[in-house]
């Protein structure tokens, strides 16, 4: 069952949000419940499985060790400087 819902926004974001969903067809408020159904299975997709719990922890890494800089290593010997 739909319901009306009243929201407080700027009138620019509301005409910007009126043509973007005109030039995709559809209406604003499809938009916005769109978005918060996105939002809402989002958080729940974000819950880790147990599995993945598990195996946290199980690498030790040095203090001191820079993944950015231990990528930047990988990446120069696969594909050189």
């Amino acid at each position: 069952m739909n319901k009306r819902l009243t929201l407080s926004l700027d009138s620019s974001l509301i005409t910007k949000g009126k043509l973007y969903a005109k030039k995709h067809k559809t209406s604003l408020s499809n938009l916005v419940e769109a978005y918060l159904i996105r939002l809402t299975e989002d958080s729940e997709i974000e819950e880790i499985s147990p599995k993945l719990k598990s195996l946290s922890g199980v690498v030790k890494l040095p203090k001191n060790f820079n993944e950015k800089k231990e990528y930047q290593k990988y990446l120069e010997s696969k594909y050189g400087k």
